[in-house]
């Protein structure tokens, strides 16, 4: 129940983002979810994407420093408090949250959380158990 995300690290100067979302364009690739975290020198974009091992490949090969991570991606009610089950439950179960932003896509009355967590086999454990659902590539895919 893993999702690949793709990290590159940029320097934090004009251009170097559209690099990489041009690189994305010319192989074909579909950006699903996207998030960037920024310093004054220098960047890391976390994407997920449709192909993510030709993604690698391809921005590898421009010579962009690129890296995957699984993620979850997590399903919650879109109204107040939605985020907040499925945190609560993490909480309770004492797996710490590194990261999250939300996917580009939404799935009806749901929306989907992308979770970097301390511990990913555990946190599986607890969301499901729960009744949380979480989405696959391919099911991403073919939101």
């Amino acid at each position: 129940m893993f999702v690949k995300q793709i990290s590159v690290f940029l320097e934090n100067k004009p251009g170097k983002l559209s690099q990489v979302t041009d690189i994305l364009e010319k192989n074909n690739i579909d950006i699903k979810a996207i998030s960037i975290a920024d310093t004054t020198e220098f960047g890391i974009l976390r994407m997920i994407v449709d192909k993510p091992k030709e993604a690698v490949e391809a921005i590898k090969a421009e010579k962009f420093p690129v890296s995957t991570t699984d993620v979850l991606a997590v399903e919650v009610r879109d109204k107040p408090g939605g985020l907040n089950r499925a945190l609560q439950i993490l909480n309770d179960a004492g797996v710490s949250v590194e990261y999250l932003y939300s996917f580009i896509k939404r799935n009806g009355e749901r929306a989907l959380i992308l979770f970097r967590v301390e511990e990913p086999e555990r946190a599986v454990e607890v969301l499901q158990s729960a009744g949380i659902k979480l989405y696959s590539t391919e099911e991403i895919n073919n939101l």
